[in-house]
């Protein structure tokens, strides 16, 4: 396991087997896994996290507060305004692609995702 403790990621889903999922593949890389169940906590999750995460990963498809309103918010507070958002959804749409990186989105995977793949991602945007 690679020492990647002191690193926090907040991961933003509807799907509880989705968070478990998050939990399991983030956690046993070695992240801190804060979570939020759709955009609403999510930004709370943020707003309250003592350290505050140092990356997120987002589903686009949420209730209350979908993915793109999400990182329009997150972008919105300055303290977050660089934060890598990594958006992780069923979307495979180039449109909704186009809209999530002109709202400040750092990447995108699709669902089914591999959990080498979602690690490497993490790295990459944390280095």
């Amino acid at each position: 396991m690679v020492d990647n403790q002191a690193i926090r990621v907040l991961t933003v889903d509807d799907s509880r087997t989705m968070q478990g999922m998050l939990r399991k593949v983030l956690g046993d890389a070695g992240y801190d896994v804060i979570q939020g169940g759709d955009g609403v906590e999510g930004l709370e999750a943020l707003q309250q996290a003592n350290p505050a995460p140092q990356a997120i990963i987002t589903d686009i498809n949420m209730p209350r507060m979908d993915g793109f309103q999400f990182i329009e918010a997150v972008r919105g507070i300055e303290a977050f305004a660089h934060l890598p958002i990594i958006c992780l959804t069923t979307e495979i749409d180039e449109e909704k692609k186009q809209r999530a990186r002109s709202l400040g989105a750092t990447g995108w995977i699709a669902k089914p995702f591999s959990a080498e793949k979602l690690v490497w991602a993490i790295k990459r945007v944390t280095a």
